[in-house]
């Protein structure tokens, strides 16, 4: 099982808030890590984006995310918070995602309360299964980790089918399961954010997720972190910024048959292996050489 240098939980003891920018691979993940950011959170959404490019609808396997998990850990030492969806199954499926992602490196690991086949969190249609059977999967998943270190963060994404007061309803029965962290999805006005923070920002870390044009008002992390949030996530903004670029980076090869009017917007070719370290890995494999 792999561990990240700095604990998670230790770090959620500080007072200051967190701030995890999305990833989704390895490449993303260490750019991240290089622009000194603490941690780390891989979106569901965003594998759908960019391994199927497909709607996060449900459609991405444990497996998928398992991969892509393990590649990004074997690759970079903060932690990293994982999106393990509904744990793809019942109580018994949510044990094996919760060991899977485990030894796979995941510092938190994350579960939600939809139905399944569920839905990115800002999109509408979606479902949520009984209170009672999600407080089963969470005691499931606890009862399944292999270190006290590994986090379990409970999501309810009942605020839009079941309305805020039964969502809060939720959160509290969740935190009583003696989960380490608690996320209420689509928060809809600052209103709802500061009831939220009251009720549960002395007993629990909270997460506030920023999608951009999602339900949620986009704020900073330091504007959040005075509401009481205590980790904040843009988890598709990594991919929505990366797609952007792609677009304009192929609009102008298709149109110029050439990059160079685009390469003052690239890194080239030294740029991208100052980057991953290409360097480095040439000095390591010549200490084996014959």
């Amino acid at each position: 099982m792999k561990h990240s240098k700095t604990s998670l939980k230790d770090r959620l003891s500080q007072p200051h808030v967190l701030l995890a920018p999305g990833i989704y691979d390895a490449l993303s993940a260490l750019v991240a890590e290089q622009s000194g950011f603490e941690a780390l959170y891989l979106s569901g959404a965003s594998i759908a984006y960019t391994r199927l490019g497909r709607s996060d609808i449900g459609l991405t396997t444990a497996t998928e995310v398992a991969q892509t998990l393990s590649l990004i850990t074997e690759r970079v030492s903060v932690p990293v918070i994982v999106d393990a969806d509904t744990g793809f199954g019942n109580a018994l499926n949510t044990q094996r995602t919760i060991r899977e992602f485990e030894r796979c490196g995941a510092s938190m690991i994350q579960l939600e309360d939809q139905t399944f086949p569920k839905r990115c969190g800002h999109l509408q249609g979606k479902g949520v299964v009984p209170k009672g059977e999600m407080v089963g999967k969470l005691k499931a998943a606890l009862d399944s980790r292999h270190s006290a270190l590994t986090c379990i963060m409970a999501r309810t994404d009942a605020l839009a089918v079941e309305g805020f007061d039964q969502a809060l309803e939720r959160a509290h029965a969740y935190l009583e399961c003696g989960v380490d962290a608690l996320f209420i999805e689509a928060i809809k006005t600052p209103e709802q954010m500061r009831i939220v923070c009251e009720q549960f920002a002395h007993k629990i870390p909270l997460l506030v997720n920023m999608v951009e044009g999602g339900q949620t008002p986009v704020k900073s992390a330091t504007e959040l972190e005075e509401i009481g949030f205590r980790i904040v996530i843009f988890p598709g903004g990594t991919a929505r910024a990366v797609t952007h670029t792609l677009q304009h980076y192929f609009e102008s090869l298709q149109a110029h048959k050439t990059t160079l009017p685009f390469q003052s917007k690239m890194l080239d070719f030294d740029g991208l292996n100052a980057v991953i370290g290409t360097q480095e890995l040439l000095d390591l494999g010549r200490r084996y050489d014959a």
